[in-house]
């Protein structure tokens, strides 16, 4: 097996340009620098593209905190830069123009990561309950992302397994060092990550997600089996188990006494630094911390005032607060098991689909389907809807926390099926992801306020849609539109503001039916992922106001349809680059963008 040190050395770099010859297009001067620039992105994800083996060559798990990591990742963006200033802007075709803005955007913001030291100070941070490795990994390993189809995809897996575990030594060198700098993260986050790690290694060897490679052995490798299970066995008790009672060893023992009781940025030392660059990277606007919080007080008082109706068309004669612990506290609004929640979602989507030629142009060839969680489930989020490889077959999948049953109401799940589903996210994904024309750069996305913005967006389709007829399907959208009002106040509150935690959850009780437990749990994902949970009423907020300007601007010669497809088309855009695109589109006429 290959150790560490020769792993990591066999790290790619962006490859220098071909010689394309005198004279060549700044189209294909470009689209060959998003194809090497995709591909050694991809070489150094830590477990490379879901559902997709690496590359002969490359490893199998690349360690995102190794300084070779860091090394070649800002070498990259630093040559792409370099090579992009030499491609003429004005000489690319619309399409192309986005591809390069796009580009360019997520180019310098790595470069200023590096260069401005922050990402050195993410690096001792290194602890995230919800998207972690010691979470992410189990869940690549256990859920559709890793193939176990051949004797290699074991040999693989094997490895893989081995090179995680040192990762998870490495994480606790950069947390020592965060240690030593005054760089360390709150005490919740780091009390969350120790019940993730304890309730894994609560878990026999053979029923940890580690192992299921061996529940998925083909038939043509039956011969194998016994072979592999005491191999996997092997590492799994050996290697990857010790490696999560060393973490908790040592975030019990030296890491948690050190923690700041603040939950937020404002507690930790250059937080305000951090937090500026979070924000500005999710919600892609430079956005200042008190508008966020304004704009978001400004929407909880406004949705307060609609609930306030489709409080008195429920018949309800207790005010709102009341109504709220109505909704928490009677079983009748919640799903009793598993198979119940997957056969609601499958309903509400049966009712969309018909309505949504109306909407859009096109529909994804790849179906949507809701499964449980992979992994940790009790001690994780609601979930996270992941694309399936872009075969036009394989689904994207909502993966629900089925053990939070009794606290996702049902009312709320036609809005979580318009957010997740269709016309959401898998809507957006997919349909990009199976157009072979768009190069990667515009596929992988990566602007949380467009992709969330969009998921909000989708869901004030609903009643365009022919949903939301029963008054509590309204009042669980509703309830939803409220949660993500109620992100710009507490996410700036606990960042910015120094808010506690018990402060943060009392206003998200106070203006929403949620669960106390699902309202710790979302409480805590913000304090883990500062800025991101801004992003969602923000972008939903553009694309609102975007297709009132477009509607209002090109009058009887606006169709919806038109609008969507421009929207979606060129995959997940910076705000900026959206509405210079929308507004591109306006001036031209508004015609159908073309399908070619």
């Amino acid at each position: 097996m290959l150790n560490r040190r020769t792993t990591l050395g066999l790290l790619a770099v962006l490859p220098a340009a071909p010689a394309l010859g005198f004279g060549a297009t700044a189209s294909a001067k470009l689209a060959g620098l998003l194809t090497r620039a995709a591909q050694a992105d991809a070489a150094l994800s830590p477990t490379g593209p879901p559902g997709r083996r690496r590359p002969a060559g490359e490893p199998v798990f690349i360690d995102p905190l190794s300084d070779e990591w860091a090394t070649a990742t800002l070498a990259n963006k630093r040559q792409a830069a370099t090579e992009l200033a030499g491609i003429d802007r004005a000489e690319l075709t619309p399409a192309e123009r986005i591809a390069y803005d796009v580009f360019a955007r997520s180019v310098q913001q790595a470069i200023q990561l590096h260069d401005s030291g922050l990402f050195a100070i993410q690096r001792r941070l290194a602890l995230n309950p919800s998207f972690g490795l010691h979470v992410e990994l189990p869940d690549f390993v256990a859920g559709p992302g890793a193939l176990f189809e051949t004797e290699a995809d074991y040999a693989a897996g094997l490895e893989r397994l081995g090179l995680f575990a040192w990762h998870m030594d490495g994480a606790i060198v950069r947390l020592k060092q965060g240690l030593a700098s005054g760089h360390v993260q709150s005490r919740v986050l780091v009390e969350n990550v120790l019940k993730q790690v304890e309730a894994m290694l609560a878990l026999p060897a053979d029923q940890t997600p580690f192992m299921a490679a061996i529940g998925r052995m083909p038939p043509v490798l039956a011969s194998s089996t016994s072979r592999w299970e005491v191999d996997y066995m092997g590492m799994v008790k050996g290697s990857v188990l010790p490696a999560y009672a060393r973490w908790r060893d040592f975030l019990t023992s030296t890491y948690l006494p050190a923690t700041p009781v603040g939950p937020g940025r404002s507690a930790t030392k250059d937080g305000d630094r951090l937090y500026a660059f979070e924000l500005e990277r999710h919600t892609t606007i430079p956005m200042a911390a008190q508008a966020i919080h304004d704009l978001g007080l400004a929407e909880v008082a406004r949705i307060r005032g609609e609930f306030e109706t489709v409080r008195k068309q429920l018949g309800w004669t207790g005010d709102l607060k009341s109504l709220f612990e109505h909704v928490r506290t009677d079983p009748k609004f919640y799903c009793k098991t598993q198979e119940e929640l997957i056969a609601r979602f499958a309903e509400i989507e049966s009712r969309i689909w018909p309505a949504m030629p109306r909407l859009f142009h096109r529909r994804p060839s790849a179906p949507f389907k809701v499964a449980p969680l992979p992994a940790l489930g009790g001690q994780r989020g609601t979930g996270y809807y992941r694309a399936g490889p872009p075969d036009g077959v394989s689904p994207g999948i909502l993966f629900f926390n089925m053990a939070m049953l009794d606290t996702r109401p049902i009312p709320t799940l036609e809005t979580l099926t318009l957010h997740e589903g269709i016309p959401g996210h898998h809507y957006q994904v997919t349909l990009v992801n199976e157009d072979k024309t768009l190069p990667d750069t515009l596929k992988r996305g990566g602007s949380t306020a467009y992709s969330e913005g969009w998921g909000l967006y989708a869901e004030s389709l609903g009643r365009e849609l022919g949903m939301f007829a029963d008054p509590w399907a309204w009042f669980g959208h509703l309830d939803m539109e409220m949660l993500r009002a109620v992100r710009l106040v507490v996410d700036t509150g606990l960042h910015e503001f120094g808010w506690n935690r018990d402060r943060a959850i009392a206003y998200m009780l106070d203006n929403t039916s949620m669960a106390p437990r699902d309202v710790a749990v979302e409480i805590d994902r913000y304090i883990a992922q500062p800025g991101q949970a801004c992003a969602y009423k923000i972008g939903e907020l553009t694309f609102a106001r975007l297709r009132r300007e477009a509607a209002a601007a090109l009058g009887p010669k606006f169709d919806v349809r038109d609008f969507h497809e421009v929207c979606l088309d060129t995959g997940a855009l910076p705000l900026a680059v959206l509405e210079a695109k929308v507004h591109d589109w306006i001036a031209a006429g508004g015609s159908r963008p073309d399908q070619s």
